[in-house]
């Protein structure tokens, strides 16, 4: 009976259930975002914020934009890391700060495309990835509006780096739905991971809020 039991827990142990890979996996996706993130602090800290010097004629560049431009990547996936550690619950919840953003970033590039000049529009994306990557680190909860108004201030200024680089470009709404379908979908991969990780593993989503605070802090450091 000794033998049989101890057979039985080697077994469960080796075998252990579907929700406990997908857990894992998880927490290496984060751990590899986080690790990225703090590899690239010079590289990202050192380029112009939102302008990557190509022009951005039609929908696929527009998506393309925001996976390519880190600064606005690590921003978009920490609102949706923030919003799945902080929850509690996951409807509505989940869908407060990164509606807010997407919604006040198309508001800023409304803005951008019409040629308003809004002051400080870099140092404020910087803050952006300081004060939302600690957010997610330290996983504070804020009312739902809260979390929406604070999220979607920043992503007015996300919006106007985006808006100043398209005015005057021929097929810039086309272009502006791609940065926020592209934008929804970066919500979505930060909600996806947040999720799995909430239970358990807290090292691995504080890192990887830390590291998007760090960026934010090193670029706010050059600008100065």
């Amino acid at each position: 009976m000794h033998q049989i039991s101890e057979s039985n827990m080697t077994d469960t142990r080796s075998t252990p259930p579907a929700s406990r890979f997908v857990s894992h996996a998880a927490t290496r996706t984060a751990a590899v975002l986080a690790a990225a993130a703090l590899g690239l602090l010079p590289a990202l800290a050192s380029a112009h914020v939102g302008v990557d010097g190509h022009h951005h004629p039609g929908f696929a560049m527009g998506f393309m934009h925001p996976v390519t431009g880190l600064d606005h990547l690590a921003a978009m996936l920490a609102v949706g890391l923030w919003s799945a550690l902080s929850a509690s619950r996951a409807w509505p919840d989940l869908l407060w700060a990164p509606l807010g953003f997407a919604g006040m970033l198309l508001v800023g590039a409304v803005l951008g495309l019409q040629g308003l000049a809004i002051p400080a529009v870099e140092p404020m994306i910087a803050a952006s990835l300081l004060v939302i990557g600690l957010l997610a680190a330290s996983r504070v909860h804020l009312p739902a509006l809260a979390s929406a108004a604070l999220v979607g201030l920043f992503a007015v200024f996300h919006g106007v780096a985006h808006g100043y680089e398209l005015a005057g470009e021929a097929g810039a709404f086309s272009t502006l739905a791609g940065m926020l379908c592209a934008t929804l979908v970066l919500h979505l991969c930060g909600v996806a991971i947040g999720w799995s990780l909430r239970q358990g593993h807290a090292l691995v989503p504080r890192a990887a809020g830390l590291a998007v605070a760090a960026l934010g802090t090193v670029m706010l450091a050059q600008m100065a």
